[in-house]
């Protein structure tokens, strides 16, 4: 049964959790601009590679070009719905946050400079500092924290 009076007018309907928790309309046109910047940002780079199969010098890079070729089709299932395709985000953000920990960091501090690979993923990874900004966490906690895990039987 909806939580919505019949002859709301369609706007009126909550984006909640069944609990009345709401996330602005700002926040969900702030979620669907990350997902467009993803999908546009980086769609154009890697797909051309999935289309214009080459030889990899290692298997790790074809793996990368594929798991990012997804992110990019997911982003767009994002711009219709924003609050489901959190995941997604959460997953952005901590394998950038992994990789300028744990491979950034470390040259960083022994005082190398970063090659043009490195520099360029550098780049790639600082910009998710988008996401803990526009990731509305106050749904997050709500939903992903607080409430009830799925029935495991």
């Amino acid at each position: 049964m909806s939580s919505v009076a019949i002859g709301a007018h369609p706007s009126e309907a909550p984006n909640d959790n069944g609990e009345g928790l709401r996330v602005s309309l700002f926040r969900l046109y702030l979620l669907r601009g990350t997902y467009l910047l993803i999908a546009a940002g980086l769609g154009p780079q890697i797909w051309p590679l999935i289309f214009h199969h080459r030889d990899w010098p290692d298997v790790i890079h074809g793996v990368a070009v594929c798991m990012l070729a997804g992110v990019t089709a997911l982003a767009l299932l994002g711009l219709r719905y924003p609050l489901k395709m959190l995941p997604l985000l959460f997953l952005e953000f901590f394998w950038k946050t992994l990789w300028l920990v744990s491979m950034a960091l470390p040259v960083w501090l022994a005082g190398k400079p970063f090659d043009a690979n490195m520099a360029d993923t550098f780049t790639a990874c600082a910009m998710g500092v988008i996401f803990p900004i526009v990731i509305p966490w106050h749904y997050v906690f709500a939903n992903y924290v607080k409430a009830a895990g799925d029935r495991w039987r």
